[in-house]
């Protein structure tokens, strides 16, 4: 059974988690350890998240990453390591070939979510596409993007709701937008800690992580996610990227238990 097959079927739902960027390897390989060790304690189906590169940053000066050589040489070291699928994040359409030799998840940035090229280039690849829906979207909007993928005969394709922009610097999430992805007829992913994001205040993104066990349990309670999305970090305040939104490893546990138990209870 390929990855994507895999994705499907998992029970009770997938785990796409990681830090926001690639930092030095000791915090990228604890990250991947830990991980591993947490998805095989609760049965879940785990794919390492971290970009090499974020072209989207608030401020000039902020951490972007390490850029496509080193950071794709961190993410194989994982992937050889501890057998993990990897997903990252693509902006421009001459990177794809490039991290389709790594990467077996290539995610479509939220900002980017309407690009043709870039979901041509990305779905030629032939590696699953992982479209982030627009904070500007609405979800019926996400049929003409996994349209754009699926043009070029690849059907393997991730959907996922990271809220909707609410006036300035805040972000909510409606639930019925679950729902309606659904009619699209791919799996359905709800990237929690993006969702609690405060975009762009003081020149950086905050965030109230504090609430992504109270939301991924509601969302998982609709009974319409196939896959939850974490950033997590084990120090968040000493990460250099979205360190307001990103969760503690050490809560990812707790997290998990809860949505699993919810999850159950749905399907009993």
């Amino acid at each position: 059974m390929d990855l994507y097959e895999k994705l499907l079927h998992a029970k009770p739902f997938f785990l796409i988690a990681g830090p926001c960027v690639i930092e030095d390897d000791d915090v990228m390989l604890e990250t991947a350890a830990e991980l591993k060790k947490i998805a095989e304690q609760f049965g879940l189906l785990l794919i390492f998240k971290s970009s090499y590169k974020k072209a989207n940053r608030t401020s000039e000066t902020s951490y972007s990453g390490p850029g496509l050589k080193e950071g794709l040489q961190i993410l194989s070291r994982i992937k050889s390591e501890f057998g993990l699928p990897i997903l990252s994040d693509v902006h421009e359409t001459w990177e794809v070939e490039i991290i389709a030799e790594v990467c077996d998840i290539i995610q479509i940035p939220a900002f980017l979510s309407r690009q043709t090229e870039l979901l041509h280039a990305a779905a030629l690849s032939g590696k699953i596409v992982n479209i982030k829906k627009g904070q500007f979207m609405a979800p019926e909007d996400m049929i003409p993007a996994i349209e754009k993928v699926t043009s070029a005969n690849n059907y393997q394709v991730l959907q996922t709701e990271r809220g909707t922009s609410f006036g300035y610097h805040n972000l909510v999430v409606d639930f019925r937008s679950f729902a309606m992805l659904r009619y699209a007829k791919y799996p359905v992913v709800y990237d929690v800690t993006h969702s609690l994001q405060r975009p762009s205040i003081n020149r950086i993104s905050g965030g109230t992580p504090e609430y992504a066990s109270m939301m991924a349990q509601a969302a998982i309670a609709t009974g319409m996610v196939d896959g939850l999305f974490i950033e997590t970090h084990p120090n968040p305040m000493e990460a250099m990227s979205d360190s307001a939104s990103m969760l503690p490893l050490d809560q990812l546990p707790e997290l998990l238990e809860k949505c699993i138990r919810l999850k159950q209870a749905l399907d009993s």
